[in-house]
């Protein structure tokens, strides 16, 4: 990500905002959701290379399409969690926040559960 912005025409200019600050804000609401064991590093090659991230540890992706932000996350849910729950805590969440962070309205969370993480 590093050099990717999101960037919004105003009229005195434009507000360019680092993909990378958004994805620290969804790591931290990610991790905020009971029920989340983590982002996942263990995500299939092919899972990452369908949703187009490159580092498997970071386990979120954001870009900019049609004047929308798309925001995609692979996390593994603690065992016992409804998955379905879980994930959906995690849209709302992310949601609200990369509003409210940006001002952006239009914006799309795809959350891939990838996993289940046991007690040890």
């Amino acid at each position: 990500m590093g050099e990717n912005y999101i960037t919004t025409r105003e009229a005195n200019g434009s507000i360019n905002i680092s993909e990378d600050v958004i994805a620290s804000m969804v790591r931290s609401a990610v991790l905020d959701v009971e029920g989340v064991a983590g982002l996942s590093n263990t995500a299939g090659a092919e899972i990452a290379d369908l949703i187009g991230i490159r580092t498997l540890t970071k386990g979120i992706k954001v870009q900019f399409v049609d004047g929308k932000i798309v925001v995609d996350i692979i996390i593994t849910v603690s065992y016992g969690s409804n998955v379905v729950k879980v994930a959906r805590s995690v849209q709302e969440k992310v949601l609200t926040a990369v509003q409210a962070t940006t001002g952006l309205e239009q914006v799309e969370v795809n959350v891939h559960v990838t996993g289940i993480a046991f007690d040890k």
